[in-house]
């Protein structure tokens, strides 16, 4: 399945070039039965493609945050497309910038309390364990694939 190593490939090079860290799981090699049994049990889409518009499983690669589903290629290149790429993969939302002072006009910020400090530790800590998947072909059997997971769960 050409068409599937294809989108594969154009998946992992848009998030190398956004730096966004991801695992591939190829879901091919021995012991991967649960990772496939996973994608195709949790993908919502199937990941149709011209050569196979009606597949009877989903085909790779299919976006994972850990164990919750993204979308398929067809849902990543529109995200990627109109640059909302980090919300499809559920990523964290950047911190809010710092307010700014201006010709030496201080602004002050209400006290900091200790509820305040674990919120965003908790949030950070989050952050850390979500993880991508996606599809792979290693081009060894139609239908085959690898999933890729986030690189901070390794």
């Amino acid at each position: 399945m050409e068409e599937v190593k294809k989108r594969q490939q154009r998946v992992t090079m848009i998030m190398d070039s956004k730096h966004i860290e991801y695992t591939v799981i190829d879901i091919t090699e021995p012991g991967q039965e649960g990772e496939k049994d996973f994608m195709q049990t949790n993908a919502q889409h199937k990941g149709c493609t011209i050569s196979d518009p009606n597949p009877r499983h989903a085909l790779p690669p299919q976006l994972f945050n850990d164990t919750e589903y993204c979308g398929d290629y067809d849902d990543f290149d529109m995200a990627n497309e109109v640059d909302n790429l980090e919300v499809f993969l559920k990523l964290a939302a950047p911190a809010a910038p710092e307010p700014e002072h201006k010709n030496g006009d201080e602004t002050t910020a209400p006290p900091a309390t200790g509820d305040d400090d674990t919120t965003t530790a908790a949030v950070e800590d989050v952050d850390e364990n979500k993880e991508n998947k996606t599809e792979d072909n290693n081009g060894t059997g139609a239908g085959d694939g690898a999933e890729a997971e986030g690189a901070n769960e390794v």
